[in-house]
């Protein structure tokens, strides 16, 4: 889109125009140009982790202590857009970015200087098994349980819906570790994956949309695990610990929805300026113009508050409130406008060569993951 008469904001800083400039030569020259053979394999190279984690890509906003770069959300913005722009859907860095955020906020010392460095490198891939068959957005409702015997806890239980599954070398898994009812029995765990006895993960699920990442199902059957895997050293918090970084989840799901409102209405504006109906361009038809115009205002509004919502976490303002309005809004937009920009193209528009109608097919899980928009709704309702 042509730039708007509104001022950067003060997240948009040269230096982080300059870190956008490397990522986007990654994303050209890594990503880009893999994105049908990943649809085809339901996963990234496992190489593309580790190449990334060689640029410090992998951990922009964690502290250099612990492996990062120092960055904050900014950074972890600009490399989800420029793989928006591109229209990648596999490569989920944010699941690992969540990941390093439960640590780094959540953990102990120790734990942070055990997995940091290796997620930061892309030695491990990171993973979260929230998600039951049959459990949904229910958290309080989990069965998975994890039992102390001595010095290490068994763990037994399934877990459906897990991004990074397959090549996941750690998985946080929301266990219930005491008897108490709801939240008060749940922890995290800290479950190394490789040669793992007990743990298996499942078929690799065929989905509508991202059909490039590696969503699973992972098995967990007396799965032992060390004592000290328990997140943060204390069980019965897991349930706090999720909804304390709930905030920073929803927003990164907020910025690729976003970019994806804004790429969609470039391409499609492109499209209008080129395809030819009744003897003139289709952008001159005053119904395109009409549609656009209005894509163009909605995505100049959500980029507005996107970007206020990104300074607010990057100065751990972001409160769970404003986090879930900022879900909810632009992921609802963002299958809104993909829809309009899509009938423009006629027919095309459902073909799966154009760009369009694989965005179309992306977006929908946006609504899902991260909580449903019904969830967040009922976040928002509980603030009046």
């Amino acid at each position: 889109m042509a730039p708007s008469t509104f001022q950067p904001t003060s997240w948009r800083t040269p230096d982080i125009e300059e870190y956008r400039a490397q990522v986007r030569r990654f994303v050209a020259t890594e990503v880009a140009p893999h994105q049908q053979r990943w649809a085809k394999q339901q996963h990234v190279d496992r190489e593309l982790w580790n190449k990334a984690g060689a640029l410090g890509m992998l951990a922009s906003d964690v502290p250099s202590e612990y492996g990062g770069s120092d960055g904050n959300v900014a950074h972890q913005t600009v490399m989800i857009e420029e793989l928006t722009a591109v229209g990648d859907t596999a490569f989920s860095i944010s699941v690992h970015a969540i990941v390093q955020q439960y640590i780094l906020k959540q953990g102990t010392e120790e734990q942070k200087r055990r997995y940091l460095p290796k997620l930061a490198s892309g030695e491990m891939v990171g993973a979260i098994a929230m998600t039951e068959p049959g459990g949904g957005s229910d958290l309080q409702g989990v069965r998975t349980r994890a039992e102390r015997q001595g010095d290490h806890w068994v763990l037994n239980g399934a877990k459906t819906f897990i991004s990074n599954g397959f090549l996941a070398d750690l998985v946080v898994v929301v266990a219930r570790t005491g008897t108490e009812p709801g939240a008060r029995g749940i922890s995290l765990l800290l479950v190394e994956t490789k040669d793992r006895p007990g743990y298996r993960v499942g078929r690799v699920l065929e989905k509508l949309g991202q059909k490039g990442q590696d969503t699973c199902e992972l098995f967990f059957e007396d799965v032992h695990v060390p004592a000290d895997a328990v997140l943060g050293g204390e069980t019965g918090r897991g349930f706090y610990q999720l909804m304390t970084e709930l905030p920073y989840e929803r927003t990164l799901i907020a910025i690729s929805a976003v970019a994806a409102v804004e790429r969609a209405v470039q391409i499609t504006a492109d499209y209008a300026r080129e395809r030819m109906v009744f003897g003139k361009p289709l952008l001159e038809m005053q119904n395109t113009r009409f549609v656009l115009a209005d894509a163009k205002t909605k995505a100049l509004v959500a980029r507005t508050f996107l970007d206020r919502c990104i300074e607010a976490l990057a100065e751990g303002r972001m409160d769970s409130v404003t986090a879930s309005m900022a879900k909810l809004w632009t992921t609802d937009l963002q299958c809104e406008v993909i829809d309009d920009c899509l009938q423009l193209f006629g027919g095309y528009g459902y073909m799966l060569e154009y760009p369009i109608a694989q965005m179309y097919a992306d977006a929908r899980v946006q609504r899902i993951y991260g909580g449903a928009n019904e969830i967040m709704k009922e976040l928002i309702a509980r603030s009046l």
